[in-house]
């Protein structure tokens, strides 16, 4: 059973940064990715790579702001979060797939079959 733990939450101020991490139990497959959810708006895409790192995909929202990086040694994805806004302010949540394929982005929720359990990121102005 892979497990995902995200951690790296909390206050921050607009302009600042965050860095989060989504560390896997077990295999958790080719695609990895952030999305993040505001309170009363469903489950947003942020950002995804695949295992090599090589190959990412970002929302615009976030393109220039959010680098997903991953470290296969340690099993672990991050979200380093620079100039948040407001508007940054949601539960982010890691997720996992088994099996990517070159030139795709997986922006839609359901392809995932592992998530995390979230953690809150707040961005005050």
């Amino acid at each position: 059973q892979v497990q995902l733990i995200e951690s790296g939450g909390g206050p921050v101020q607009a302009g600042g940064s965050l860095k989060l991490s989504c560390a896997a139990s077990g295999r958790a497959g080719d695609v990895r990715a952030w999305f993040r959810q505001a309170p009363g708006k469903e489950r947003e895409f942020v950002a995804q790579t695949n295992w090599s790192g090589k190959n990412t995909y970002y929302a615009d929202s976030v393109k220039g702001r959010f680098t997903i990086s991953i470290d296969n040694v340690k099993n672990t994805v991050y979200l380093q979060m620079n100039f948040l806004k407001p508007e940054d302010t949601a539960v982010y949540y890691c997720a996992a797939k088994s099996i990517w394929y070159s030139g795709t982005s997986y922006t839609d929720p359901s392809v995932y079959a592992y998530w995390g359990q979230g953690t809150q990121v707040t961005v005050s102005s």
